[in-house]
């Protein structure tokens, strides 16, 4: 009894993954959408098999119901697979989280009292922990996107504002994808056989984060207090003046909410151009459409900026690593960003940054004597699966 269930609870929906953890292996994967509409749709995959169901599902305990039955239906059985854990993606754990954690009662009151910070994320979370732990008698883990920048040194996680305000509504910088970008940089490690390494690592997908790391431990990153901070995004808008936010109260009558549904929801690259998906962004570009250019130039401008400024942090550079959606599929941005980047010894080499590849790689050029450019894919379900094993005092 090895494989843990990993879960990813949204509004509106359930991500899992039946994860081996010693050997990486997926046995199953799948999505339930549209949870708390008129119909919702499953989607089972084994392999290449895919079983797609459409049903009533009105909240997530009927969805996880439904996910165990096609696995009793079509398999993998999780009675003769077994399963010594669920692990559970959290956004938010504040300051009071900072390590894969056990559930109990206590833990799930723990998560709700951070809804304020995570007001989107945080339920959704904490309704798909407590109807899991209903329906499946194993321990449950924990594990917290905020986690592992929890090693932030206050100057890096300081807001200049009034200490007292800060204090008491727990405003600080925390940061997101952490998971990934733990995984990420390990996975760099482990390859270079270094564990000194001044790593920058930018997750790009539709969501994107950048991170300094330095010897395994972050010491920056781009997300804030919520994930709107820090690079262009599919439909984020990343760094901005917060007066801005003001200007449009006193000038357009936009109230908060409003305002939140913008800066979240409708900037970015999709502000920016009309459209989120990096691959039509791109194509628009390549068609002439000068929105569409002028979103990359503003996408590319911004990272290297947070690299080159990572770079400052870190006292230097060994390592510069893309992952997720975008940074492990799209040649362009990562040969536009490095180009900009040279000055810091960083250099790719063009065939090997167009070839096509699932594994981790380096693309600098072989016997470059400078900083290393590489594409690690993320696997933020097989890190989960591992921590939670670890957690509850299991060997992987």
């Amino acid at each position: 009894m090895s494989n843990v269930l990993v879960l990813n609870s949204g509004s509106s929906s359930l991500k899992y993954q039946l994860v081996d953890p010693a050997t990486g292996d997926v046995l199953a994967v799948g999505l339930v959408e549209k949870i708390g509409q008129a119909l919702g749709v499953v989607t089972h995959e084994i392999g290449e098999t895919e079983t797609v169901r459409e049903a009533s599902i009105p909240d997530h305990g009927e969805a996880l119901r439904l996910v165990l039955g096609l696995f009793d239906e079509v398999g993998p059985s999780l009675a003769e697979a077994g399963i010594a854990a669920v692990g559970h993606r959290v956004v938010h754990g504040g300051t009071k989280y900072s390590a894969p954690t056990v559930i109990d009662d206590d833990v799930v009151a723990g998560i709700e009292e951070l809804i304020p910070l995570a007001p989107l994320h945080n339920p959704a979370n904490v309704t798909g922990i407590r109807v899991a732990r209903e329906l499946l008698d194993v321990p449950h883990v924990a594990i917290f996107d905020t986690a592992f920048f929890a090693t932030l040194r206050p100057e890096a996680y300081t807001y200049a504002i009034d200490a007292e305000v800060a204090r008491e509504y727990q405003i600080r910088r925390y940061g997101f994808h952490g998971t990934s970008h733990q995984y990420v940089s390990e996975q760099v490690s482990k390859m270079l056989g270094r564990a000194d390494l001044k790593q920058v690592v930018l997750h790009l997908g539709n969501g994107a984060s950048a991170s300094a790391v330095c010897c395994g431990v972050a010491k920056d990153t781009s997300m804030g207090l919520t994930p709107l901070e820090g690079l262009v995004m599919g439909t984020r808008c990343g760094d901005l003046d917060p007066a801005i936010v003001f200007h449009l109260r006193r000038v357009a009558d936009m109230h908060v909410d409003e305002a939140d549904d913008l800066l979240n929801k409708r900037s970015g690259m999709k502000g920016l151009c009309g459209r989120s998906d990096m691959r039509e962004v791109r194509a628009a570009a390549d068609a002439g459409d000068e929105a569409a250019q002028l979103a990359l130039n503003v996408y590319r401008h911004r990272l290297v900026k947070y690299v080159g400024s990572y770079a400052a942090v870190l006292g230097g550079i060994d390592v510069l690593t893309f992952t997720a959606g975008v940074g492990e599929n799209t040649p362009a941005i990562r040969q536009a960003v490095v180009d900009s980047l040279g000055f810091l010894g960083l250099a790719i080499d063009p065939a090997k940054n167009e070839a096509r590849s699932k594994e981790p790689r380096i693309i600098s050029p072989d016997g470059h004597p400078g900083p290393l450019v590489m594409v690690v894919p993320t696997n933020e379900e097989l890190a989960i699966a591992r921590q939670s094993l670890t957690a509850i005092g299991c060997r992987h």
